[in-house]
């Protein structure tokens, strides 16, 4: 196949291309080690120049095309969807994906139109959630992708549920969940990850990596902790990643902030603690996601307290007692106790990024050749 991918180029504080991280780096990457030919178009909200790059593989072909759209540049967006379809028409792909958040599988969905060609629309989360879908029209441009396209690929079965019955879509609706990378994320020294991170070694230690906002719940954690750290003289609390202004990470010396930790890192932090924290509110964002932390907190062998909201619930229901209600941190306090008391680990299956790709692939072969006939 030739495949078509449009994504913005940075998302939870990384960099798709150069991080090689995540959903929106894996998807076109495992379909090029299965030996297909993907380009991938990327918009760069952040930077301030073009690049054209290109991954080495032992199999199949990655190249990215980044246009940055940063300040004034944004004014070159009516000139650059013109530019995009020609583009994408002299590369004559089989079918083209679009993922990361409405711009993108909009753009998907008008070229694939204009081109006949088809289209696959992949929600990683749900992107009424996210800040641009209050930009007058969004949404619209958000139902239209999903209206013309002809796969749509959930990150969660909640999401799955709300995509059908909120815009009714014409074409199958396929749930593929964010994996790991096994041979990154896997069972380690305690000893040895604490060293290399500077953390104390004969102490409990319990926490989080990734965006520490109220949207995560991080305040939460933070409303626990100030109960925790009384109680417990020999626990810390250990924090990575992305810090919101008006929620500072508290000021207490058995409180550690890593900052922003690379994908390696985090395996080291969770391969550090005791008991790893996933935490979400109620909201459009939590209903509706799917924490791939999970998944590497497990590969690592952590314990997992998690709150009880979307796919979470629905994960652990066999393990109630390591779930915590959404904003409650009395019941966190109490879920995190018994964890650090009876060290848990659920044994739930994990996919890596090959497999979850691989299992897609066919899907797309069969679209394909359907949609040609």
């Amino acid at each position: 196949m030739r495949i078509a991918f449009l994504c913005k180029r940075h998302y939870t504080g990384k960099d798709v291309i150069t991080d090689r991280f995540g959903r929106l780096y894996e998807i076109p990457h495992q379909l090029a080690l299965l030996g297909h030919e993907v380009k991938a178009w990327c918009l760069d909200y952040h930077g301030n120049k073009d690049e054209q790059l290109q991954h080495d593989l032992e199999f199949g072909y990655l190249a990215w095309s980044s246009t940055a759209l940063k300040g004034m540049r944004l004014l070159r967006l009516p000139a650059y969807l013109s530019k995009l379809k020609r583009n994408i028409e002299v590369f004559k792909p089989d079918i083209i994906i679009g993922a990361s958040d409405i711009p993108h599988v909009f753009l998907a969905a008008y070229v694939a139109k204009q081109l006949n060609t088809a289209c696959v629309i992949d929600l990683y989360d749900n992107f009424e959630s996210f800040a641009q879908a209050r930009i007058p029209c969004f949404k619209t441009l958000l139902k239209y992708a999903i209206r013309q396209a002809h796969l749509v690929i959930t990150v969660s079965q909640p999401l799955k549920e709300k995509i059908q019955h909120d815009y009714n879509p014409i074409c199958p609706v396929y749930v593929m969940t964010n994996g790991i990378n096994k041979n990154l994320f896997s069972i380690g020294s305690k000893h040895t990850a604490r060293e290399r991170l500077g953390l104390p070694l004969n102490v409990k230690l319990i926490g989080t990596a990734g965006g520490l906002s109220r949207m995560k719940g991080v305040d939460t954690i933070y409303a626990a902790w100030s109960e925790l750290e009384q109680k417990y003289p020999d626990l810390h609390l250990v924090l990575a990643g992305s810090v919101e202004a008006t929620l500072p990470i508290p000021n207490s010396n058995r409180v550690h902030y890593l900052g922003g930790l690379s994908e390696r890192d985090v395996v080291t932090l969770f391969q550090a603690l005791d008991v790893g924290i996933i935490s979400l509110q109620d909201s459009a964002f939590g209903r509706y996601c799917f924490p791939q932390k999970m998944y590497e907190m497990l590969a690592c062998g952590l314990a997992i307290v998690a709150t009880d909201v979307g796919v979470m619930s629905g994960l652990l229901h066999q393990f109630p007692q390591l779930l915590y209600k959404a904003n409650d941190s009395a019941q966190l306090t109490k879920t995190l106790e018994y964890q650090l008391a009876h060290d848990i680990l659920p044994e739930l299956p994990i996919l890596d990024w090959q497999e979850l790709v691989t299992s897609i692939e066919p899907v797309m072969k069969e679209l394909i050749i359907s949609y040609s006939h």
